[in-house]
């Protein structure tokens, strides 16, 4: 380069210092850096994830879904499918894989393509599997990320009206007074009606006993005949009853109250606090999956969630659109419900199998 230049060019300057000659020289510099920095940036991994999200999907896309079809997972995730479909032109398929808690389904998609082609719908049992299992074929954390929380199905504290309580202070109360005396049914051991029990008995230091069932309807049948003195139920489950007088609502277990249900409070305001209990329906995806890809499903799952007739049909089910999350704070929100209920099972005394 410096035989390119003159003496008299670089008199002025330093000795390692080039001074060019002319405008159109710098002009010509400062186009090879350009191509040289527009050719870099077309490299860089950010600006192929963001191709690869512009032009995503291009191709049908898989849920596998860890529940049997009719169901309220299935359901909520084949109403969120077809949305999807509408909106992008490519079909959008549910591949239900029952068994194990959703496990069989999290291993199906823990070892797919992480290319946004292949979701997973989930309840709250994903985060309750640590728990329960000693090996599960895949880390409940690490192997997956967020894409969106999608709905809620909040439980209800319900007694009988023959126990004489009226509140969830009244409840208490009386429990301390009978330790170990008080039963409380569940959908079986495990289960989100059991450990959103845990947790009120947990918060409010009651001694009680636990009375599994094989499901949600005979662990409210316990309670609607008085044989046990308490449940925690979903919303969609109890609301007859309570309608027709058979048990009495006393908390619902979300931060906010039901739509289906306004009159009653929530257990943080009936006097348990710190109380929240979500069962949740989620969407997640293999670890890997590109970032702007995993941002486009929150971004578009989010905007259906709100759609008026979608909400119509939440509602008939129980169901509520839930809090909106990035999937950053997803993630959060699943590290934090994973330490929770490892703290409810030892608490209850739960070990894996």
């Amino acid at each position: 380069l410096r035989q390119r230049y003159s003496r008299a060019d670089c008199s002025h300057v330093a000795r390692n210092d080039f001074v060019p000659r002319s405008l159109d020289h710098i002009a010509a510099v400062v186009r090879r850096i350009a191509a040289g920095a527009i050719m870099v940036i077309a490299m860089s991994p950010g600006t192929h994830a963001a191709d690869e999200a512009a032009g995503y999907p291009s191709k049908p896309i898989r849920v596998v879904i860890g529940f049997s079809a009719g169901g309220v997972v299935d359901v909520s995730m084949r109403i969120i499918g077809q949305k999807l479909s509408d909106t992008w032109k490519q079909q959008v398929i549910a591949d239900n894989r029952a068994g194990a808690g959703g496990i069989i389904a999290a291993q199906i998609v823990a070892n797919a393509n992480a290319d946004g082609y292949t979701l997973l719908s989930v309840s709250a049992s994903h985060v309750i599997a640590p728990a329960l299992y000693a090996k599960i074929p895949y880390e409940t954390l690490k192997d997956f990320a967020g894409v969106a929380m999608t709905v809620t199905v909040p439980n209800v504290l319900v007694v009988s009206p023959a126990l004489g309580v009226k509140s969830a202070r009244d409840l208490i109360a009386l429990a301390k007074t009978k330790p170990g005396q008080l039963l409380y049914s569940s959908g079986g051991i495990g289960s989100g009606t059991h450990f959103s029990a845990e947790l009120l008995n947990n918060l409010s230091a009651i001694n009680v006993s636990h009375v599994p069932f094989k499901g949600i309807p005979e662990a409210l049948t316990e309670a609607i005949t008085g044989r046990v003195q308490f449940t925690l139920s979903p919303v969609s489950s109890v609301l007859p009853f309570v309608k027709d007088g058979k048990v009495l609502a006393l908390g619902v277990t979300a931060a906010t109250r039901s739509v289906a249900m306004p009159e009653v409070p929530t257990l943080a305001e009936a006097g348990v606090t710190g109380y929240r209990w979500d069962p949740w329906f989620g969407v997640l995806v293999p670890a890997k999956t590109t970032r702007a890809i995993v941002r486009k499903l929150n971004e578009e799952i989010s905007r259906i969630l709100v759609l008026p007739d979608v909400k119509d049909r939440w509602n008939a089910m129980g169901a509520e659109v839930a809090t909106p999350m990035a999937p950053q704070e997803f993630d959060r929100y699943l590290a934090a419900q994973v330490a929770l209920v490892a703290k409810l099972a030892k608490a209850a005394n739960i070990k894996p199998d």
